[in-house]
Formats: structure tokens, C-alpha cells, sequence
């Protein structure tokens, strides 16, 4: 199985299930979040799920780790053709109840038509009766040691950001034609890699103006085309003006006002706030467009083979001005580091901080909308909740723990959401939750109870949630050690 997950580009070759001492431990840890399983179905056939719709960091959340999972069980079925029957269920991987049934899944997958399709070989499912013993034990060790973090195999899977093949791919055209720089002269090489991938990048802006914006005006309402487009004709006009005076700058001063013009723009350039906020809903809508209307489906790829010959679609062009504005930091950053005269450098490092600046907001904004959506996916699936979960803060984490009152009333088993004003305490129905109890943090302190870890057992590590005023507290029971632990400190942080 592992090998191939890594035939299918999902897992790097050198990653630890390859390794002599790896256990099926490490293939259960490593999938258990769900991020990587959705990737394996668009690295099989592309677009079977929006990486939008997925959470690529969800490790404090067993919420958005089971969603993450059930996205990838629905894509089998209605993508890639599986029966239910031959799925496993969600908490079989997450709480790897029974792994050998999504070993017996993915060797299901392997097989269908889609995936036998790429050309790599599907892996056999070993039915032997061993198979037992191989996963005992599963579930004890991934209580202690909670979901994967590896970072690197995250960035190994999506690079930093989505759309940056397209970015590159648009930018090396116009490399392509250079010569190669000297080594004696890679500041000229810098200032020409300023001044052509700003030349290339507005072109793709106006390319999306004349051959998506103008021919789709009569096809979309106004409402779709004002989402679908945002503010690129702002873009447009700001791009044409910053390429004028880029290479005005280069070819005729010298470069010596270039500094200037970047700190001059950093004021203009902030509406990538708003374009970076609402791309993702500009691509779920186009997608949505694109499903819907068979004409727009039509004239969509007329339009591509018009700007590009169908190499770009207007959904991978969408994702480039995201890509760009988080890049003039890096191209200055190349240009002060083989810049050698002491003013010029001071200079252009007053632009490399603007810009940094400017990145350091957009992505800020990416964050924020990445939390708004969590928090929208938490609202959705929490019934009886009579009101916004934004007035509570940004999300800490969500999982299940048993709770009790400090008059000692029966154990309950409940799924909290921790946001920094409040916990939001529910009982789980099927994939939703029934609001039970909301706790207003500001009225609580945070205790450590040292005696319940000395019973080391599951759900004995406990800590207490003291009402300020007297009022009767709370006890949080949690299923491990680490678990208690990683608790204190999401509370800790909150309080």
C-alpha cells in the first residue's frame, strides 16, 4: 500500500513507510488526518475535490480531520464509481478501529477503472488470517502519540501555495528566450527577472480582460460575473502603470528610483487583501457555473484555446495574481543581496520591507479566511446553536473528552469546540453535534489535578474548570496523557 501511495506521487520515495523498521503504525498516523487521501484522488484523476473544501492543517481538530476523511469516502463513491459497501467508515481510520478495512479500501481503489487508467500497478489485499494481529494494538498507539504533524511531507504533497506551477509555467516562457547569466553580472540578471515576470504577469492580466472578462459578460448574471472576477480590472490598470514605470526605471535611470516605485506601490498593491479573500469563492462559483450551464462549459474552454492554444483555463489563471504579489518580496530580496554599493543597498532594502509588509498582510487575510471557513463548517454541524460562532474568537481545537460537574454528577462523554472567548460543549448525533452547553471562558480559571494521571488509565488525566465567582466548576477528563497535555495548552492559550 505504501509503495503505492507513492507511485501515486502521494508520499515521497524516501518517506518512513519505506524504511526497514516501519510498522503499519506509520501508514496509519501518517493518513489519519485525511489531507492525504484527498490529494491521492486528485493526483488520480484532477479536480475530484477542491483543495479548497479540504483543511490542510487539521491537526488540533477531530472535527475537520473526520471531514476531511468523509470528503475522500463520498469522492470514491460518486468520482470513482466504489460501492458504500466497499468503504470503510471514518472513525475507521481515525480512530484506527479497523485499518485492515482501509488497507482493503485503497486496494479497492487501486483498481478501479480511473486509477488503473494512470498505469500504476494496484497492490494485492493480503487476506490471511496474520492480518489480525498485524493491526492490534492500533488504536492504543495512536491515542498516545495524536495526529501526524509532519510538515514536510505536507509541503512535499502541495508545494507553499496552490497555483504555483501555473505562475511558474507562465513566467518561464519569457525565461525561456534569455541567455543564461553570467556569473560576474547576476544583479543585471535580477533586475531582468524584475522587469520581464512583471512585463509576462500583466499580460496574463490583461489575457484574462480581453479573452475570459469580455466574452463571458453576456453569458454570466451580473452577480456571478462580479464574483468570478473580483477586482481584476483594478489589477489590470495598477500593472500597467507599475510595468511602465519598472521599465522606465531599468532602461532609461538606471535602476536608481526602482526602490521608490515599490515603496510608492505598497498602498496601491493592498486590494490584493480584497482579491486574495475572495478567490476561493470566486472558484467555487466557477465550478458551480461550469457543472450547471453547458453553454458557459463551452464557451469557458473556447476562451482558453483563444488566450493560450487550452494550455491555461480561467481557473488556473485565477490563482496567479495570489502567487505574484507574494513574490516581489523574494525578487528583491535576490537584488539587494548582489547589489555591493551601501546607499543603493539601504535603499532597496526600505522596498524589500514594504514589500515584505505587503506579503505579511496577504497572507494574514489568507489565514483569517481559513478561519472564517472553519468556523462556518463548525456553525453548519452544530444544532441548537442559536447564534454566530464568530463573537467567540478564533477556533483552538475541537475533540471529544468526558466531562463532569465538580459535585460529582456521572461522567458524560461530549465533543467540545475551544475558541478563545468560550467552549462550546456538544453531544455527537451521527456526523452532526446538538449544542448542549456553551462555557463563557472569562468567568473561568484553568487547574491542573496531578492525582488523576497517577491512575494511568484511559480517560483519568483530568483538569478543572474553576468558576471565578464560586459558581460550580467542571472536570475535563481526556483519553491520554498527551492528550490532557495538548488540552491544558489550547485552554491555557485561550484563557
Amino acid at each position: 500500500c505504501g509503495q503505492w501511495l507513492i507511485s501515486c506521487k502521494v508520499l515521497p520515495p524516501n518517506h518512513r513507510v519505506t524504511w526497514d523498521t516501519a510498522q503499519v503504525f506509520d501508514l496509519a498516523q501518517t493518513l489519519r488526518d485525511g489531507v492525504l487521501l484527498c490529494q491521492l484522488l486528485n493526483n488520480l484523476r484532477s479536480h475530484s475535490i477542491n483543495l479548497k473544501e479540504i483543511n490542510l492543517r487539521p491537526q488540533m481538530s477531530q472535527f475537520l480531520c473526520l471531514k476531511n476523511i468523509r470528503t475522500f469516502l463520498s469522492a470514491c463513491c460518486e468520482i470513482f464509481g466504489m460501492k458504500k459497501s466497499e468503504l470503510f467508515e471514518a472513525f475507521d481510520l481515525f480512530d484506527v478501529r479497523d485499518f485492515g478495512k482501509v488497507i482493503e479500501t485503497l486496494s479497492k481503489l487501486s483498481r478501479t477503472p480511473i486509477a488503473l487508467g494512470t498505469g500504476i500497478r494496484p497492490f494485492p489485499t493480503e487476506e490471511s488470517v496474520d492480518d489480525e494481529d498485524i493491526y492490534k494494538g492500533l488504536p492504543d498507539l495512536i491515542d498516545e502519540t495524536g495526529v501526524e504533524e509532519d510538515e514536510e511531507l505536507y509541503d512535499c504533497v502541495y508545494g507553499e501555495d496552490e497555483g504555483g506551477e501555473v505562475y511558474e509555467d507562465l513566467m518561464k516562457d519569457e525565461a525561456a528566450q534569455q541567455p543564461k547569466c553570467p556569473e560576474n553580472d547576476i544583479r543585471s540578471c535580477c533586475l531582468a527577472e524584475i522587469k520581464q515576470t512583471e512585463e509576462k504577469y500583466t499580460e496574463t492580466l490583461e489575457s484574462i480582460e480581453k479573452f475570459f472578462m469580455v466574452p463571458l459578460k453576456r453569458f454570466l448574471s451580473a452577480s456571478e460575473f462580479d464574483t468570478v472576477f473580483i477586482n481584476i480590472p483594478d489589477l489590470v490598470k495598477i500593472h500597467r502603470n507599475l510595468t511602465q514605470d519598472i521599465n522606465d526605471s531599468i532602461v532609461n535611470k538606471n535602476d536608481q528610483n526602482l526602490y521608490q516605485i515599490f515603496i510608492n506601490y505598497k498602498e496601491r498593491l493592498v486590494i490584493y487583501g480584497q482579491y486574495c479573500s475572495q478567490v476561493e469563492i470566486a472558484i467555487s462559483c466557477l465550478d458551480n457555473i461550469s457543472k450547471t450551464k453547458e453553454d458557459v462549459k463551452l464557451k469557458l474552454e473556447e476562451c482558453s484555446k483563444r488566450a493560450n492554444n487550452g494550455k491555461f483555463t480561467l481557473r488556473d489563471l485565477l490563482v496567479v495574481p495570489m502567487q505574484r504579489v507574494l513574490k516581489y518580496h523574494l525578487l528583491l530580496q535576490e537584488l539587494v543581496k548582489h547589489t555591493t554599493d551601501p546607499m543603493e543597498k539601504a535603499n532597496l532594502k526600505l522596498a524589500l520591507d514594504a514589500m515584505k509588509d505587503l506579503a505579511q498582510y496577504v497572507n494574514e487575510v489568507k489565514r483569517d479566511n481559513e478561519t472564517l471557513r472553519e468556523i462556518r463548517q463548525f456553525q453548519l454541524s452544530i444544532e441548537n446553536l442559536n447564534h454566530s460562532l464568530l463573537q467567540y474568537g478564533r477556533p483552538q481545537g475541537d475533540g471529544e473528552i468526558r466531562i463532569t460537574t465538580l459535585d460529582k454528577r456521572a461522567r458524560q462523554d461530549r465533543h467540545i469546540f475551544l475558541f478563545d472567548l468560550a467552549v462550546i460543549v456538544c453531544k455527537r448525533r451521527g456526523d452532526n453535534y446538538e449544542m448542549k452547553e456553551i462555557i463563557d471562558l472569562q468567568k473561568y480559571k484553568i487547574t491542573n489535578n496531578p492525582t488523576t494521571d497517577k491512575e494511568n488509565k484511559k480517560w483519568s488525566y483530568g483538569f478543572y474548570l474553576i468558576h471565578i465567582q464560586g459558581e460550580n466548576g467542571l472536570e475535563v477528563y481526556c483519553k491520554t496523557k498527551d492528550l490532557k497535555k495538548k488540552w491544558l495548552e489550547q485552554f491555557q492559550m485561550a484563557l
